[in-house]
């Protein structure tokens, strides 16, 4: 009997390019892990050098009158949602986000990669062609 080279077989030539893509899915996780974590960096670096006038103690009550007028007109939830997005605005919530997102979209490279890589395998076990 003759065996079966891999260049005869069709599914090999898809399994290898499943490979491939996962690979490229894992190198492109890489990158955006890498370049997440120096944007935060970066980000927080910048944002942490430049002047911070809200721990000033000359300015201690200086929007009492904005804070009480935002607390009458749109209740607690104003208030909450003016200092949600007061705390959005500290490099260090910025960068935290950053590093978040890069981390998300990364781990669902990663993820895809590993679908890949799965359903080649199971497609070279089964002996059945790749969709």
């Amino acid at each position: 009997m003759r065996s079966v080279a891999p260049a005869d077989n069709p599914g090999s030539e898809l399994l290898r390019a499943a490979r491939r893509r996962g690979r490229r899915y894992r190198i492109a996780a890489g990158i955006i892990l890498v370049l997440g974590v120096v944007s935060a960096g970066l980000v927080y670096w910048l944002g942490s050098r430049a002047q911070d006038y809200s721990d000033d103690p000359s300015m201690l009550g200086f929007n009492r009158a904005a804070d009480r007028q935002m607390g009458y007109l749109y209740g607690k939830q104003g208030q909450l949602i003016e200092d949600l997005t007061d705390s959005l605005k500290r490099p260090g919530t910025q960068a935290i986000l950053i590093a978040l997102a890069a981390a998300v979209v990364a781990v669902g490279c990663f993820y895809f990669a590993r679908m890949l890589e799965h359903e080649a395998t199971e497609a070279a076990n089964d002996g059945a062609p790749l969709e």
